[in-house]
């Protein structure tokens, strides 16, 4: 009976003899080389399988000084818009070889920095973060002071030296309003502010700046009230006095779904009596009814662009610094 071998115990230099090349030929295959030929490559990897040789990439990644690991820092995991960033950097990931532990922030600067180094302890090669509100450039001393290459996505540190991929939320904001003011709506009431990182930030500057542009009343903020819900009682005091909202756009599409909601108790018709424009596209706003208007803010093309930032980050570490900043896109559904 033939004695079965642990594939760990597989070497390459088996694989080689099963497909009748040298050792180079197969080493050549295993690192995707254009050197080798089709059937040649065919031949080699169908040996791999047979034998259930294992590549043993910590031994490279040792010999390169590089775990093939990155860290992904979100601040809000439970939000389904990390979901398809995630998804974008696997997608990128996959084609790279590396993998990604995955941490939540939960918002909170000081759980960030405990996962961050808790990720450097697992001597990731660098990161991918979007900082938690409250973030400061001590973040961006500790990831110098750990050596940590990183990119930021959708929120940036000012004055911070790493990569970053973001959106134009002040364009997307602005293309919302004109939208709006195309459509006869004049009294337009911004839901979800939080000025206290650059995604909001540029949200809020976008909003007042169109509705400075086009002449319109200048109504009250209203404010987020933690996770994706805002300040009922504060739009409810706006509809009570004058003048009378009659379009919302929001900080985000959870936050519009939540809007749906309360238009509902007022008994106001979505799209006729009140429009309503959320933010970034989930798969949620088209699936609601009404269907919802937003601005799409392509998650897991920031995902994947971030990734391959980090990638040649990692590769060429005297690569100029990028900053992405992409151009978001109105989406026409009912609700506006």
């Amino acid at each position: 009976m033939k004695k079965s071998v642990h594939p760990a115990a597989v070497s390459l230099l088996a694989v080689a003899k099963e497909a009748g090349v040298s050792r180079a030929t197969a080493s050549l295959v295993l690192r995707d080389s254009p050197l080798v030929a089709e059937p040649t490559r065919e031949r080699v990897r169908a040996a791999m399988a047979r034998l259930g040789y294992i590549y043993n990439r910590g031994a490279a990644n040792l010999r390169q000084n590089r775990t093939g690991t990155i860290g992904l820092v979100l601040s809000n995991i439970a939000n389904p818009f990390f979901s398809s960033l995630t998804a974008g950097v696997d997608e990128a990931n996959d084609a790279s070889g590396a993998i990604c532990f995955i941490a939540n922030s939960a918002e909170s600067p000081e759980k960030q920095s405990r996962q961050i180094r808790r990720l450097r302890e697992h001597n990731v090669d660098g990161l991918i973060i979007c900082p938690a509100i409250g973030s400061d450039h001590t973040l961006i001393d500790e990831l110098r002071l750990l050596a940590l290459p990183y990119v930021q996505v959708l929120r940036e540190i000012p004055g911070s030296e790493g990569d970053v991929v973001s959106v134009d939320y002040g364009l997307g904001i602005e293309q919302a309003v004109a939208y709006l003011v195309a459509m006869n709506r004049r009294n337009i009431v911004f839901v979800g502010a939080m000025e206290t990182h650059s995604a909001a930030q540029a949200r809020v500057e976008g909003f007042r700046r169109a509705i400075r542009h086009f002449g319109l009343a200048e109504m009250p903020l209203v404010e987020a009230m933690g996770g994706n819900g805002y300040n009922e009682s504060a739009l409810d005091a706006l509809f009570d006095s004058g003048p009378r909202p009659d379009a919302a756009i929001c900080y985000n599409d959870l936050i519009a779904l939540t809007l749906f909601h309360h238009l509902g108790r007022r008994a106001l018709k979505i799209g006729t009596d009140f429009a309503v424009v959320g933010m970034d596209d989930l798969p949620q706003a088209k699936a609601a009814y009404p269907s919802l208007t937003t601005i799409g803010t392509m998650p897991r093309e920031i995902g994947s662009t971030a990734a391959n930032l980090l990638s040649a980050r990692l590769k060429r570490p005297d690569l100029p610094r990028e900053r992405v900043v992409m151009a978001p896109r109105l989406i026409l559904r009912d609700s506006a």
